[in-house]
């Protein structure tokens, strides 16, 4: 029996995740069904450019259903002012369901809401870009988009309804994004598994193998079949491996970050929000760059995280601090991002090695040079 099996025995284990998961073309169209089952009234949020396109077919979806709707648009920030926003629309609608429509923001303010309301929660995600649909876990940021804090809910969402159709027209760009924040999920559960972290169920437990298990299996997929996906999506055109990374950004990586916990990618993901020239990037493009720095911050073999730079590479996740904008970014401006990212209560004090201050930012920069250098010598 190994340290981390003896470990899992003595300390037990929980697993957590939504009540019913459904990704299936067309399903938003079907939403009626998937609310009513939930309450009389529901509440919907839903995404800016979502409310622009779709605001009215999925309106025109719910009648007749018998529900009392209120459509509300979301402002763009899951911070402290829209969620108190939304939350007292929510008690003014009276709603008994919440429903998050768009991006992970979007279903992040929604879920707060549900919850300061003792409302139900549906998660529609419109694009899969992060995991955040379906996890008791909702991050909040300044109205500037600064990382501010996470929020661990007493439950996860009733139901998240994905329509892989609409999913598969969004640009690209998302999907991609979505494959970066998936690639941390098997990355950082080793973090946890080597450090003894518990993960974020009921208070923390020890990550159970299912969720092991999990996590494995979301990495397997986006090494098998993202590069396929990301080339479908490109011509709006939805695959079986489409179908596959849709599951692996949003259910398995869900399922796998929130029973196995986060690290330092998503550490260093919200501690590289500081510097400005991030904020045009996606979550997940963050969090890609900070997997490939939570690996050389743990000392993994170089083959190892070359074998990732080039997986990110092919796909256009960024690898270098250039690849982030920040060409010109100084020795202090990563001293910044690592001191953010060793704050107290960070997720980044996660990982089985020694931290401190000068040891994140140096692999940092080892990253970028070695990143860097590799790129530059493939080039023609």
């Amino acid at each position: 029996m190994s340290a981390t099996q003896g470990w899992h025995a003595a300390s037990g284990r929980a697993f957590g995740g939504p009540l019913k998961y459904v990704q299936r073309a067309g399903e938003i169209d079907r939403l009626a069904g998937h609310l009513k089952p939930l309450g009389k009234t529901a509440f919907l949020l839903v995404d800016g450019f979502v409310f622009e396109k779709l605001g009215k077919s999925i309106l025109a979806s719910l009648e007749g259903s018998g529900l009392a709707l209120t459509v509300e648009r979301f402002n763009g920030e899951c911070c402290r002012e829209e969620i108190d926003r939304v939350t007292a629309l929510v008690t003014k609608a009276k709603a008994d369901v919440v429903v998050g429509i768009g991006g992970g923001k979007t279903a992040d303010t929604a879920k707060l809401a549900a919850i300061a309301n003792e409302a139900r929660i549906a998660i529609v995600p419109t694009i899969a870009s992060t995991d955040a649909p379906t996890s008791a876990i909702a991050v909040t940021y300044t109205p500037q988009g600064v990382f501010k804090e996470s929020f661990m809910l007493p439950r996860n969402p009733d139901v998240v309804v994905v329509d892989s159709a609409l999913i598969a027209k969004a640009p690209v760009r998302f999907l991609v994004a979505g494959i970066g924040d998936a690639l941390s999920t098997w990355f950082e559960a080793r973090s946890n598994l080597e450090s003894r972290s518990n993960n974020f169920i009921a208070g923390g437990y020890p990550a159970p193998i299912a969720g092991v298990a999990i996590a494995k299996v979301c990495h397997e997929t986006l090494m098998r079949d993202a590069l396929a996906a990301k080339i479908a999506v490109e011509k709006g055109a939805l695959t079986p491996a489409v179908e596959n990374i849709i599951e692996a950004n949003t259910l398995l990586s869900g399922l796998g970050f929130e029973n196995c916990a986060v690290s330092a990618a998503h550490g260093i993901h919200d501690a590289l929000t500081v510097l400005d020239e991030t904020h045009s990037f996606f979550h997940g493009e963050k969090v890609a760059f900070g997997v490939l720095c939570l690996l050389m911050l743990e000392g993994r073999p170089l083959a190892e995280i070359e074998e990732t730079a080039r997986f990110c590479k092919t796909l256009g996740l960024p690898c270098t601090l250039a690849d982030l904008k920040l060409t010109k970014v100084t020795a202090d401006d990563i001293e910044r991002v690592a001191k953010a990212a060793l704050k107290e209560g960070s997720i980044t004090w996660r990982v089985a090695v020694p931290l401190s201050v000068a040891i994140v930012r140096d692999a940092i920069i080892a990253l970028d040079a070695f990143t860097s250098a590799l790129f530059r010598e493939a080039q023609p």
